[in-house]
Formats: structure tokens, C-alpha cells, sequence
């Protein structure tokens, strides 16, 4: 019977420590990350924003997307940091079917607590 009962408290142990490991690793998982862009090239006219926002969507992203009168496509994408990296590469190396990126600005990178839009659409 004291073999049991060490048995629970290893366990009860064990359990304790899982409970902690996975509240740790559970909280570094809430951060997001925010960041601005502007994309440069032929960008206007080709379906960019509507990718970018079906794409955006795809990968669960939250943010907006707006032409500019300089010929660029500006927005901000927020969420987890590597489906933002995902969506920073679309947005710099493949854009719409039609589009021709020649370069992509990222700026005011960081990191937040909690997502600060939601959902994605295209401002105007």
C-alpha cells in the first residue's frame, strides 16, 4: 500500500509539472505579432488586394489592405508570428496571378498581447 500511494504522489507529481509545462508553452503561443507593408511594382488593376485578402483569410490573419494614389498597395497584417512571416512572403514574392512585385516594405514590427482588428478587408 506505501508502494501506491508513492506511486500517486510521483504521479500527482508528474501531473503538476505537465500542468505547468503546457501553461508555459500555452502562453508563449498567445503572442502575435503586427506589422505594416507596402508593396511596390504593378500592384493596382490585377486583383492584388482581393488575393491579398483571400489570402489572408487562408491563413488566418487579421489586418486590412488599401490602393494608394502612388501606385502601391499599403495595409498592416496581424496574428501568429509564422503566419505572418507566411503572409509577408506572399505579399513580397507572389501577389496576385497578374500582379509584378518589384519590392515589399515592412515596418513597425512588433509584437502584441492580443489581436487588434479582426477578421481582413479592403479599406478604401
Amino acid at each position: 500500500m506505501i508502494i501506491c500511494h508513492s506511486n500517486v504522489s510521483w504521479t500527482s507529481l508528474l501531473v503538476l509539472t505537465l500542468v505547468i509545462l503546457l501553461a508555459m508553452s500555452s502562453d508563449a503561443g498567445e503572442k502575435y505579432v503586427s506589422v505594416d507593408f507596402e508593396v511596390f511594382g504593378n500592384v493596382q488593376g490585377v486583383c492584388f488586394r482581393m488575393y491579398t485578402e483571400a489570402e489572408a483569410k487562408k491563413l488566418g490573419v487579421t489586418g486590412w489592405v488599401k490602393n494608394t494614389r502612388q501606385g502601391t498597395v499599403v495595409g498592416q497584417v496581424q496574428g501568429h508570428p509564422e503566419k505572418v512571416k507566411e503572409m509577408k512572403y506572399w505579399l513580397s514574392q507572389v501577389g496576385s496571378p497578374s500582379s509584378g512585385i518589384h519590392r515589399a516594405q515592412f515596418t513597425n514590427e512588433k509584437p502584441i498581447s492580443k489581436l487588434e482588428i479582426h477578421g481582413f478587408g479592403t479599406r478604401y
